[in-house]
């Protein structure tokens, strides 16, 4: 058996096919070292050891392959097939795959076992590059969207998130992002039919979540901000221990955008009785931080005003 550091007798020299060579390619036990060992002198190298029955295999390879090519030649990444060519899983200690490993100046510098998602694939090579890779289109359509969605713009919002879905019909965010647009245009039902495109481990992405928990506020709430909660605020100011017309009070400003309000008087029924109705301020609260969003300032003010009531 050659030692991976070594140029097996016969190789090709490294302008002949070095990191000159396709951003992705098979390796065999013989072009090891001049794909890998070579090639990462100048450029990172990432070794997908793979086998055809490995089910993870065969959703890790294609995230990998999408994000090495996003990287525009940054990086490079071969693909070997351990049941043709095992000798270099061998020498690397690989107990189970997928099992990945990146290369620079001919050494092994990083990896990781197992199927990952995109995000995390994509944080692995960016740490390896030292920099952020460059937005795909899909991720700029994304930003687009979120971004109309901001200003208002519900069609616009509603446009890019399906052009995405239209490529991408398993992307979390175009998803959520879509079923958002029409809980915002107070079309529930299509609501639900876009959310039901997120099966199986879609349904426990954060951004799925987050849009299901907006969607059920918005079917247990009113169709239309309430404008006038005069009639709400006068039973709350003759019983301020009115939990049920304080938790509607709070249901009404969210859908009227005032999250900072809603948070205020859930805040206050848990202060005054953290166990009415089995907690249900607390779940009202939690539910409302789901649906904005972990990053959301409104959520990150509640949480915090939230453990200040709980732990005090």
């Amino acid at each position: 058996m050659s030692d991976i550091h070594s140029t097996p007798e016969g190789a090709a020299p490294l302008g002949a096919q070095g990191p000159a060579g396709d951003l992705i390619k098979d390796a065999t036990t013989q072009s090891f070292a001049v794909d890998v060992m070579d090639a990462s002198q100048q450029t990172p190298v990432i070794v997908d050891f793979w086998a055809p029955w490995c089910g993870p295999c065969k959703q890790l390879t294609p995230i990998l392959e999408k994000v090495v090519q996003q990287a525009q030649g940054a990086v490079r990444l071969v693909k070997m097939n351990i049941d043709e060519h095992p000798e270099i899983a061998q020498q690397l200690r690989v107990q189970s795959i997928p099992a990945v490993f990146a290369f620079k100046n001919g050494q092994p510098v990083d990896g990781f076992m197992g199927a990952l998602p995109e995000s995390q694939i994509k944080r692995f090579v960016e740490t390896l590059l030292g920099g952020e890779l460059a937005p795909t289109q899909a991720e700029q359509m994304l930003e687009a969207g979120a971004a109309a969605m901001d200003a208002g713009d519900i069609g616009a919002a509603a446009q890019a998130f399906a052009a995405v879905l239209q490529e991408d019909r398993e992307n979390p965010k175009a998803i959520a992002g879509l079923a958002r647009c029409y809980i915002a245009s107070n079309d529930l039902d299509r609501a639900t039919e876009v959310l039901g495109l997120a099966e199986g481990k879609l349904a426990d992405d954060p951004d799925i979540k987050g849009a299901v928990a907006a969607l059920e506020i918005a079917r247990s709430g009113p169709a239309e901000p309430e404008n006038d909660l005069s009639p709400l605020l006068a039973k709350l100011e003759a019983d301020p221990k009115d939990h049920e017309t304080r938790i509607e009070v709070a249901i009404a400003l969210n859908a009227a955008n005032d999250r900072d309000g809603a948070t205020d008087h859930l805040i206050e029924s848990i202060r005054l009785d953290r166990a009415w109705n089995e907690e249900a301020a607390r779940t009202q609260l939690l539910q409302f931080f789901e649906a904005w969003g972990p990053m959301d300032e409104a959520t990150q003010a509640g949480r915090r005003k939230l453990s200040s009531v709980l732990f005090s």
